[in-house]
Parts: structure tokens; sequence; C-alpha cells
């Protein structure tokens, strides 16, 4: 998933907060502002259901919050497909609101922004210099301080992992996941943590959950196809990396895939008989 999704997400994940904090306008750009992403970004299918999701239960809240219906007396509607229209009536909306008003609530976005930009890059200092507990603790406060940011504990998870601390990525992750239970990413990502592991069992079950969210997905299929492999199950190799090449014919590590679970599954057989 590229920065741009992810920076997504996160504007969507934070609506909720900005309006319990009596923020109207830094809600209402967040949600402008992720509408405009999710429209110039090519996505895939399981994408484009998980940002719907996320975009109605955004909107919800954003309808029934009682400043925001002072200052749109109407019920801004939306359904997969919509974001277009949905993105025209927050922009007429923004555009009937003060200049500076919109302006310094793009302001507060851009500093709370510049806050997690600079607790990640401390963060991820600390790892390179293998300071791993001073790491986790500049990031446990991170989480602290933006508690409902889904987007931002997957971020840390992934820096987590690239420092190859799987026990700290996964708890992270975990945490995401909770939040945003419709999301094959995460599900994805837990999955691969979980390989990582060697805990194949509790990896393939999380890899299941994260096909029924994405069938279309080939990355999907080649990712559990790389599980099996660690696991020797050369049968589901072969089946996992064959449903990714029928997806993506052009694949072309699906297909090596593919081609070397046919020589152990042959391997295997010749020494059967």
């Amino acid at each position: 998933m590229s920065t741009e999704l992810i920076k997504a997400r996160t504007q969507l994940a934070g609506i909720s907060r900005y309006l319990k904090q009596d923020k109207l306008l830094p809600a209402i750009v967040s949600l402008h502002d992720a509408l405009n992403i999710i429209l110039r970004t090519p996505l895939m299918g399981h994408e484009k259901k998980e940002f719907a999701t996320s975009v109605e239960q955004a909107l919800y809240v954003l309808n029934h919050d009682a400043e925001f219906k002072k200052v749109c007396p109407i019920i801004l509607e939306y359904h997969e497909g919509g974001e277009r229209q949905l993105l025209s009536s927050l922009k007429e909306l923004l555009e009937d609101l003060q200049g500076t008003a919109v302006d310094e609530a793009k302001q507060l976005l851009a500093a709370i922004e510049e806050q997690k930009v600079i607790g990640l890059k401390r963060g991820e200092e600390l790892l390179a210099r293998k300071k791993f507990k001073d790491a986790k603790f500049v990031f446990n406060k991170l989480v602290l301080q933006f508690a409902d940011d889904t987007d931002l504990k997957t971020q840390i998870a992934e820096m987590l992992l690239k420092a190859e601390r799987h026990e700290d990525a996964l708890e992270f992750l975990t945490q995401a996941l909770k939040e945003f239970p419709e999301s094959a990413h995460l599900y994805n990502r837990v999955g691969m943590v979980l390989r990582k592991m060697t805990r194949f069992e509790m990896s393939e079950k999380y890899y299941a959950k994260a096909l029924k969210l994405a069938k279309e997905d080939p990355g999907l299929y080649f990712n559990i196809g790389r599980l099996y492999i660690d696991w020797k199950k050369w049968d589901k190799v072969a089946r996992v990396a064959a449903m990714a090449v029928k997806l993506s014919p052009d694949f072309t590590e699906a297909r090596k895939m593919l081609t070397f679970a046919k020589k152990k599954m042959s391997a295997a057989a010749s020494k059967s008989e």
C-alpha cells in the first residue's frame, strides 16, 4: 500500500477524534483531503471496499455531529463509487466557510502530522542504533498521543519489521487490526510476521481471513505460497501459486513458484514409489 493511501487512512481515522475535541473544520478538511487521495490513486478491489467502509463511517459521525448540522443543514450522502460527488459537496461547504478558519484548520493538521513524523523518525533512529527499548518507548508514547490512528500503528509495525523486531511488530499490527478488522492488508501483514516467527498454523489462519476480504489479489496468494514453502506443503504452494498466475498471467515470480512446487511434488512422488 502506497504512502499516499496510508495518509488517507490516517485522515479518515482522525475525523472522530477532531469532532470529540470540537475541531469541526479539521474534521471536514481531513475527509476532503482523504477523498482527493482516494480519487487520484488506483485501488485494488479490496482497497476500494476498505476505503468505502472508512468513508461511510467517517461521514456517519460527521452527519450526526451537532456543530456540523449548524453549518450543513442537509445530510451528506455517500455510496461506494460516489467519492467524486461527496468531494464536490465538501468543496462547496468549505468555500462557504470563512477562508481564514479553513487555513487555520489545515495548519493544525499539518502540525499534527509533523509531530508524528518527528516521533517516527526518532524511533527509527533508535532502532538503527539497536536501542530497542528506547525505540519501543517512543512508539508507545506516539500511540498514546494518537490513540485512534490505525495507520500510525501500521507504520510503526513496518519499522519494527525492518529492524527484525517481529514480536514488537506483531503487537502493533494486532492493535491496528482490532481497530480496522475489515483490512485485508493488515491480516496479510500479520500472516507474514507469523510466518517469519515460524508460527505457521496461526499464520495460515490470518491469511485465510485476508483471502475472505481480497480474493482477487494475486500478491496475497503469492505471500501465502511463501508460507507453504517454509512449511514444506508443496501441494498447497502449487495451488495458491496457480491462483496467483490465473489472476495475473504476467506475475513472473508466481510462475517460478508454481514450477518450483511442481518439481518438489514430483520429487516427493518419485521417492514414495
